[in-house]
């Protein structure tokens, strides 16, 4: 099936749905559907965005920046994960755990809305098995429109550019918690260290980054193509300092460069 086939499939999806409420992150993959969404629906789609601890702030403006600028209707609900048994404790099944209340709040926040359907952002290259927050979607009844139509993430990204959303290369950012290890408790106070300590990176020029964190050592993944940048004398200086203002006492950089999911590299 083409390209062009593919987004066909995936508007007639959407079409068969009536309307439609988007769980909305301010990510590539969401915005492609909700693009998607209100083109085919108009004001029968709408985005919900579950703004959190857990996702930096700049996430959620980002996503209400882009509703404002398509006039999509965007509604926000505020679920406060961390008090759920297993969250800030960091369990294993703390995905699970966190997904499955924050859908039970879209839920609820859509409710005044009568839409008929939920729809979340999977596609077909994500891998369901490595994704313990994918049962709660199952649990919950969400549509996944773009697995459905068969939309590869570089797919998406080609959709997007040629719909002219800012999104087409935006990189992945999944919650803030996935920067820790199961077991260590998550804080508002750690997340805000490492949200700080990402913010700083990316305005240095630094694009695929993740800061995990070990108690108070910081340990910095990036491509390693940009390891002479970083390492320069001005720019490692400066993360130093920073870092340390923030609360590191140790900044170390991984020398196998960035990669998704490395928090659970101990447990496989």
């Amino acid at each position: 099936m083409s390209l062009h086939e593919k987004y066909e499939c995936l508007k007639n999806i959407i079409k068969g749905c009536g309307s439609l409420a988007v769980a909305f992150s301010g990510g590539a993959d969401s915005a492609l559907l909700l693009k998607a969404a209100h083109n085919t629906l108009g004001d029968c789609a709408v985005a919900v965005t579950a703004r959190l601890d857990l996702c930096p702030e700049s996430e959620f403006a980002a996503a209400a920046d882009f509703c404002e600028k398509e006039k999509i209707t965007h509604i926000v609900c505020e679920p406060d994960v961390l008090k759920i048994e297993g969250v800030a404790q960091n369990s294993p099944d703390r995905c699970y755990l966190c997904k499955n209340e924050i859908l039970a709040e879209i839920k609820k926040a859509v409710k005044p809305y009568n839409v008929k359907y939920i729809a979340e952002g999977s596609h077909a290259d994500d891998d369901i098995a490595d994704r313990p927050g994918f049962r709660a979607v199952l649990e919950h009844k969400l549509k996944s429109p773009l697995r459905e139509a068969g939309l590869t993430k570089p797919e998406i990204r080609e959709l997007s550019k040629w719909l002219g959303l800012a999104t087409w290369d935006k990189p992945a950012s999944p919650c803030l918690a996935t920067r820790f290890e199961f077991g260590e408790a998550i804080t508002k106070e750690k997340l805000g260290m490492a949200g700080l300590a990402e913010r700083l990176l990316h305005g240095l020029g630094f694009t695929q980054i993740r800061v995990r964190v070990h108690g108070k050592l910081a340990r910095i993944e990036i491509d390693p193509g940009e390891f002479p940048k970083i390492t320069s004398p001005g720019i490692s200086d400066k993360i130093y300092r920073e870092f340390k203002k923030y609360g590191f006492d140790y900044v170390a950089l991984d020398l196998r460069g960035y990669r998704s999911g490395s928090m659970g590299e101990a447990l496989r």
